[in-house]
Formats: structure tokens, C-alpha cells, sequence
């Protein structure tokens, strides 16, 4: 009986232990899942927006892109307004000029929401572009290409040729920024915005 008593004893006191440790490994996790790098800075998008390259200066939340405009090809700019705040907002915590964030390059990707996303079947394949810009807590705008010329060259798009509209592609586009602040320590952020391909009408 007395055997028995100390190994209940001994089995609650591991049983205790492992519940101690699954406590702090689940605590540990999270606190990697809410860290985003060293970097006391990070990049918040405030407003991304796009415009067909048949009229660049017409900047909008979503995109009509259109596949060929009057025989030709266009590439349709973005642009993405970006500001950095701190991760520690404890006072009197205050960005400085070493907080500001250096933008370098970008990383296009398109999906639907119907789950096909196969590039250059489905969707226009992934793209790498450079753009650069320097964004502090005022912020800032940087202007982009959001869809190259070539992508319209290629399937899917192509494919949309002579549509007259009467066919759109619709798809989202995740476009992330990456850079440094000027620690040297990486930073990205990533936007989301709605573009639709299609045949459009030409505009006058």
C-alpha cells in the first residue's frame, strides 16, 4: 500500500511538471508568433492604391486593368502610402531618426479567391521589383509597377484579349515591402489590393 501511495505521489509530481512545461513552451510560442524582428520600428500601410496604365494620374483602391488599350501594352503603377511607428510606446518612447525605415524592394503576388492560383495559368505569375524609400512616423508615398507589361503578354492575361470586358479575371494582389531601419535591422510589411483584368473599353 505504501509502495503504491508514493508512486501516486510521484506520478502527480510529473504529471504537474509536464503541465508546468506545456504552460511555458505555450507562452513561449506566443510571444515568437507576436515578434516581427529586431528592429524597434515597423512599417504600417496606410493606403494602397492603383491605377491602369491607360491613365496613370488616376489613382484608385482597386484596380481595372486592362489587358490592351488601343493595340498596346501598358504597365499599371501602384502606389502605397507607409509610416513607421515603435513597437515600445511606452513614454517617452519617440521615433528618431534612427527609426526610419528604408523601403528597397517589393514582392508581388496574385490569388483568387475561388483557391485556383496557379501562376500563369490561373493568376499572373509572382513577381520581385525594386522601389525605394526613406518613411518616418510622418510618413510617406511610394509609387511602384504593380502590373509589368510582360504579364500581360503571357497566360492568363493574354487570353483576355478581345473580351471586350465581357471576360474579367479577378484576383488579389499581396504586395509586401521589404527594408532596413537605419540600424540595419529588416523590416516588411504587406498590403493587399483587389485588381481586375479585363478587356476593358478604351478610354476616349
Amino acid at each position: 500500500m505504501q509502495d503504491r501511495w508514493h508512486s501516486r505521489r510521484a506520478a502527480s509530481r510529473w504529471i504537474g511538471c509536464g503541465f508546468l512545461t506545456l504552460t511555458l513552451a505555450a507562452i513561449s510560442a506566443c510571444g515568437q508568433l507576436n515578434s516581427t524582428g529586431r528592429s524597434p520600428s515597423y512599417l504600417f500601410v496606410d493606403l494602397l492604391q492603383a491605377a491602369s496604365g491607360a491613365t496613370p494620374g488616376t489613382f484608385s483602391t482597386a484596380l481595372q486593368s486592362d489587358v490592351q488599350t488601343k493595340g498596346t501594352i501598358y504597365e499599371d503603377p501602384g502606389k502605397v502610402t507607409l509610416r513607421v511607428a515603435l513597437k515600445d510606446i511606452t513614454p517617452p518612447a519617440a521615433p528618431t531618426a534612427t527609426n526610419a525605415v528604408t523601403v528597397t524592394r517589393y514582392h508581388v503576388s496574385f490569388r483568387r479567391s475561388d483557391g485556383r492560383n496557379t501562376p500563369g495559368v490561373d493568376v499572373p505569375y509572382a513577381f520581385d521589383g525594386a522601389a525605394t524609400g526613406t518613411f518616418d512616423s510622418q510618413g510617406g508615398s511610394l509609387v511602384f509597377i504593380l502590373v509589368r507589361a510582360q504579364a500581360k503578354l503571357e497566360s492568363p492575361l493574354a487570353g483576355l484579349v478581345g473580351g471586350g470586358g465581357a471576360i474579367v479575371l479577378s484576383t488579389l494582389a499581396d504586395v509586401t515591402f521589404y527594408g532596413q531601419d537605419q540600424n540595419g535591422n529588416q523590416v516588411s510589411v504587406t498590403g493587399t489590393i483587389s485588381v481586375n483584368f479585363a478587356d476593358w473599353a478604351d478610354p476616349t
